[in-house]
C-alpha cells in the first residue's frame, strides 16, 4: 500500500515546526559528524544512519508519516546519509522513497535496502518493484543492495554483481540480525566479494567482535551494525540509572550516545543504524558522531559498567 499525495510545502512546514536544537552532546552545529570510508571504494559515508524495520512502516496513519518526515527532515539537516529499508518491512520502502522526494532530500541519501525471497526472477521482480518504491531510476542507481538474512544468498549475489557491473546499484552486501547466522556469514565474507556486510553488535550482543569485525577488516568489507539497543532492550536495562560521570570525558550525554559511542569505537564498524522516527531521538543519535569515541581501555570500562546494571 502507497500513500495519497501530500504537498512538499506540507511536509517542509512540518519539518520546520522542529526546534533548532544543538546536539545532545552539547557540541556546537559546527562540527562535522563521524565519517567512515567504504574499504573497496574509500568513499566516506557518516557512521550514523537510520533504520526503518518497524518505524517507516507508517501506511494510512498520517501522524506517523509527519513523524516520520520531521525525522528524515533532522536526519539530513544533522548530516546523516544511510537510510536501510527492505521489503520485508511493509511500506517503509515506499514512505522512503515518498517523503525524501518530497522534502528535497532524496539526492542526499544513501539509500540501502535488501532483497528478501527465493529464485532468480523472483528477486529480481522484487528488487525491481523495490527500487520503484523507493524512487530510483537508471540515472538514480539504488546505492546498496544487500541479501536479507542470507536468503538464496549465492543466486542473488550473482544478479547483483551483473547490475553492480550495469551500474544498476553501486554497492552490493549481506545482512544477518542473529548470532547463529555467523558461520555462513563468515564464509561469506571470506570468500565472496561484498562491499558491505551487515550485522547485529552492541553491548548486549557482542559476539560478532570475535568472530566477524575482524575478518571483515581483513577482507576490507564495510561493516553496517543493525540492532545497536537490542531492539530496545538495554534500555530497558538502564531505566532509572544515571548515565556515569565518566562518559562526559568522551562527549557522551546519554544512554544512547553511551551505546552507540561504543559500537562506533571499534574501527572496523562503518555505520550503526538505530532505527527510529523521532526526531528528538535522530538528534541524541547523531550526537553520538561527535567529538571522542572511548579508547579500547574505556570500551572495556563500559562494557564492565552495563554488565554490573541489573
Amino acid at each position: 500500500m502507497e500513500y495519497g499525495p501530500v504537498s512538499r510545502r506540507k511536509l517542509l512546514k512540518l519539518a520546520l515546526t522542529l526546534p533548532a536544537m544543538a546536539l545532545m552532546s552539547g557540541a556546537g552545529s559546527s562540527q562535522r559528524l563521524l565519517a567512515r570510508p567504504i574499504p573497496k571504494s574509500g568513499e566516506s559515508i557518516p557512521a550514523i544512519g537510520l533504520g526503518t524495520w518497524q518505524a517507516f512502516d507508517i501506511a494510512g496513519n498520517a501522524s506517523a508519516r509527519a513523524e516520520a518526515a520531521q525525522a528524515l527532515q533532522r536526519f539530513v539537516q544533522l548530516g546523516g546519509k544511510l537510510i536501510d529499508s527492505s521489503p520485508m518491512y511493509g511500506s517503509a520502502e515506499s514512505a522512503v522513497g515518498e517523503i525524501s522526494k518530497e522534502l528535497g532530500v532524496h539526492e542526499q541519501l544513501f539509500m540501502a535496502t535488501k532483497v528478501w525471497i527465493r529464485g532468480r526472477e523472483a528477486g529480481i521482480r522484487q528488487m525491481e518493484e523495490s527500487m520503484r518504491r523507493m524512487r530510483l531510476t537508471h540515472n538514480r542507481p539504488l546505492d546498496l543492495m544487500q541479501v536479507h538474512n542470507l536468503v538464496d544468498a549465492k543466486t542473488h549475489l550473482a544478479v547483483l554483481r551483473d547490475w553492480k557491473a550495469a551500474g544498476r546499484i553501486r554497492y552490493l552486501g549481506i545482512t544477518h540480525y542473529h548470532e547463529s547466522a555467523y558461520a555462513e556469514l563468515e564464509q561469506l565474507i571470506r570468500n565472496t566479494d561484498l562491499d558491505f556486510v551487515q550485522l547485529n553488535y552492541s553491548l548486549a550482543e557482542r559476539s560478532a567482535d570475535a568472530r566477524l569485525l575482524g575478518i571483515a577488516a581483513d577482507t576490507r568489507t564495510a561493516v553496517i551494525v543493525n540492532r545497536p539497543f537490542a531492539e530496545g532492550a538495554m534500555f530497558r536495562r538502564v531505566r532509572d540509572k544515571p548515565l556515569p560521570g565518566w562518559a562526559a570525558e568522551f562527549g557522551c550525554a546519554s544512554w544512547a550516545q553511551f551505546f552507540l559511542k561504543w559500537i562506533l569505537s571499534h574501527p572496523a564498524v562503518t555505520c550503526a543504524i538505530p532505527g527510529t522516527r523521532s526526531a528528538r531521538h535522530v538528534d541524541d543519535n547523531l550526537g553520538a558522531g561527535l567529538g571522542r569515541l572511548p579508547d579500547e581501555a574505556t570500551r572495556r570500562k563500559m562494557a564492565r559498567h552495563f554488565d554490573a546494571l541489573i
